[in-house]
């Protein structure tokens, strides 16, 4: 074989390698989007089966849900790292409709990851009205600054109506070993992650047309997440 023969043989097969090796990483990448999608269906259906967690008029009153699965301490003390989730909204101009396709979603840390423990926490947050909703859909929002957050209440009979939840545009909860509470995550960021979307829906696609449009088909590894949310919370109770 001549020497122009074996170059060409050995730049195929590096093409061919790295063609292989990219499909693999896109393939495992996408696996990881569904099972953080799963994940988030597991964790809001744990935490709605329990009466005293999240009270049911705030979960009837909320436009939107965000749920970050399994976020790590760890991640919140290294510049750039953050938790990964997923938002899902009532479909309509008004947000009173059915729930819609869930839109991934980022956290990043603020003062609260020295708050939390060593454990994996889940996180799960009541977006209360259309400007919250939109403002989270269309760009990163600062909890506290860009919109009002606040811990929210839990048990059966939390009010609705007290100043803090009146005035609160996002009200946080957290889970970790078990125990289930407000928590405060003012100074903490969310974003849109609409590489992530991507990666889901095969196509670039934002958050906002995700959520917003009606149109974007509920893909199967939110069956669940959106099964609980119509079981649990049909209606819009404004």
């Amino acid at each position: 074989m001549s020497i122009r023969k074996s170059i060409f043989a050995i730049s195929l097969s590096v093409g061919l390698f790295a063609m292989l090796g990219g499909s693999c990483l896109r393939a495992a990448d996408n696996e990881k989007d569904e099972d953080r999608i799963k994940n988030a269906g597991q964790v809001l259906n744990e935490i709605l089966n329990v009466p005293d967690d999240i009270p049911q008029n705030l979960l009837d009153k909320a436009d939107c849900i965000v749920i970050f699965p399994s976020v790590l301490k760890a991640a919140f003390g290294v510049g750039g790292s953050y938790g990964r989730g997923v938002m899902t909204c009532r479909q309509g101009e008004n947000f009173n409709g059915k729930w819609g396709a869930p839109t991934m979603m980022a956290l990043e840390g603020g003062s609260f990851g020295f708050q939390i423990g060593g454990q994996a926490t889940d996180f799960v947050l009541l977006v209360m009205n259309p400007r919250g909703a939109k403002g989270i859909l269309t760009s990163k929002v600062k909890l506290g600054a860009d919109a009002s957050a606040a811990a929210g209440p839990k048990g059966r009979d939390a009010s609705a109506e007290t100043d803090v939840t009146a005035r609160a545009e996002i009200l946080s909860y957290s889970r970790s070993r078990g125990a289930f509470a407000g928590i405060s995550l003012e100074g903490s960021t969310i974003r849109p992650d609409n590489g992530a979307n991507e990666k889901i829906y095969g196509h670039k696609v934002d958050a906002k047309d995700v959520v917003l449009s009606g149109t974007t088909p509920t893909p199967p590894a939110a069956q669940q997440l959106i099964a609980t949310l119509d079981t649990k919370t049909p209606q819009h109770k404004s």
